[in-house]
Formats: structure tokens, C-alpha cells, sequence
């Protein structure tokens, strides 16, 4: 098993913009990690960095070209958090080609690239961690988010995978999945609107599991209410009972209330 310390270690989190992202560097700051931010919006990034004494490095991660650059210039790092990722709900035929394969090269591509190039560098220093942020989403599937569900479910399983092929060599691999986040994120952005009842987390909270992962090297961690946890085991297991359950239980207004806001950032 793989134990890194954070303190001293070097973590370059992408999609520091949000407030998922700032949670997290908030967390391993306090942790003692050296930071690298990065992100697109330069005037978020450098804020958060002036408060926590980080880099930033500016990338847009739907450029491959961008992503070689940042891992260049982010030079040696011992914790990878890879966290960006663009919103994908709403019907698949309503997407372009260009839209889908924008899409899977972020949220899954180019995780999988920084993985795979962080991963080289670590096993050659003997230490690392790399953090996956997934999703319930990557556990159970729901309707209007087959393009999410499709990226979340293959960063679950590349992950799982990595992390058994990376055993022995001193590097980790962890995956955390958040349920509906408050405060921040994906769902607050597009104003989306839970049943009466449903439960949330708080950017905090996933940041804390976080930490939780690169200390005791989870290899996963499910960051949701009970209720939300035990839904997407079921959902693993019993994909038509799932779905007859999130439908009465209210889950495709869940849906069709965020895919107006997030239309035009596929």
C-alpha cells in the first residue's frame, strides 16, 4: 500500500476555478502541500493562489497541445487531482459529434494522458499519488446523462484498473465521487432542483476525502448521504430497478432542470 505524505509534496489540482477545485487546494494548503493551479479563468486562479502562496498555469484542457504544457510546466509533481471536467446532461441526439468527442477527451481523455504521464514520472521517484474526481454518476446510471454517465463510468474503471497495474511501484490511485454538491459545482451552476428529502455534501466534505484518499490511499470513496450511497449500489447491480426508482423517486426533473443551464458548456 502506497502512504504519501502531503506535507513537502508537490499537487497540481486542475479545475481549480470552481469551488470543488478551491476546496480541494484550500485543503491540501493546509495539509503543507506546494500547489499548482490551473484552470481557464486566470482572474479566479489568481486570487486563490495570492491566498495560498500557489503556480498557476492557465490551460484549456480541451487543447491537447495545452495539456502537454501544463504538465511540462508544472514540472515534478507528487499528487496528481485531476478534477476539471465539463457538464454533460441532456439527450445524446442533441449533440454534435464535435460535442461528444469535446466532451470525452476532457472528462476522460485527457485524465487518462495526465494520469498516464504523472504516473511515469512518480514511479521513477518511488512516491505518488494521483486523485480522480468522479461521480455517483460514474456508479449508477440516469436518464438525459448518458454522455456523463459514459466519462464517469470509464474514469471509475480506468482508476480501479490503474491502480492494480501501479501496485508495488509506490504510486496510488484513488477515485472520489461526490453525489449533489451544495454551495459549488456542477448542479449549483446550472440551478438545479432536488426533490424534498434528497440530501447534499459540501465542497468541503469532498475535500476532506480527498485528503482522506492520498493519506490512507483509498482506492475509492463515495462522498453522498446514505440514502444517495445506497441508490447507486443498487443501481450498480439492478441498472432497471435503478431506473424505475429515480423515476418515481423524481430523478428525471432532477435532470431536466440543469440541461438548459449547462447547453452551451458542452
Amino acid at each position: 500500500m502506497s502512504r504519501l505524505k502531503i506535507k513537502g509534496s508537490r499537487a497540481l489540482i486542475t479545475g481549480a476555478t470552481g469551488g470543488i477545485g478551491q476546496a480541494i487546494a484550500r485543503a491540501l494548503a493546509a495539509e503543507g502541500a506546494e500547489l499548482v493551479l490551473s484552470g481557464r479563468r486566470v482572474e479566479i486562479l489568481g486570487p486563490l493562489a495570492k491566498e495560498l502562496g500557489a503556480q498557476v498555469i492557465a490551460a484549456d484542457l480541451s487543447d491537447l497541445d495545452d495539456v502537454a504544457r501544463l504538465l511540462k510546466e508544472a514540472g515534478p509533481i507528487d499528487i496528481l487531482v485531476a478534477n476539471a471536467a465539463l457538464p454533460a446532461s441532456g439527450d445524446l441526439l442533441e449533440y454534435s459529434h464535435e460535442q461528444i468527442l469535446r466532451n470525452v477527451s476532457v472528462n476522460l481523455t485527457v485524465p487518462i494522458l495526465m494520469a498516464r504521464d504523472t504516473a511515469a514520472a512518480m514511479i521513477g521517484r518511488g512516491h505518488g499519488q494521483i486523485v480522480m474526481i468522479g461521480s455517483v454518476s460514474g456508479k449508477t446510471a440516469s436518464a438525459q446523462a448518458s454522455m456523463y454517465n459514459a466519462t464517469k463510468f470509464g474514469l471509475r474503471g480506468f482508476s480501479l484498473a490503474l491502480r492494480q497495474d501501479l501496485a508495488g511501484k509506490g504510486v496510488g490511485v484513488s477515485i472520489v465521487e461526490p453525489g449533489f454538491v451544495r454551495d459549488a459545482g456542477m448542479f449549483v451552476e446550472a440551478e438545479g432542483k432536488l426533490p424534498k428529502g434528497v440530501r447534499t455534501v459540501t465542497p468541503e466534505q469532498v475535500a476532506k476525502k480527498v485528503v482522506k484518499a492520498i493519506k490512507r490511499d483509498r482506492a475509492e470513496i463515495v462522498v453522498a448521504p446514505f440514502e444517495l450511497r445506497g441508490g447507486a449500489a443498487i443501481g450498480s447491480v439492478f441498472p432497471s430497478l435503478s431506473a424505475k426508482l429515480q423515476k418515481a423517486g423524481g430523478g428525471e426533473a432532477v435532470i431536466e432542470s440543469m440541461v438548459g443551464a449547462q447547453r452551451s458548456k458542452r
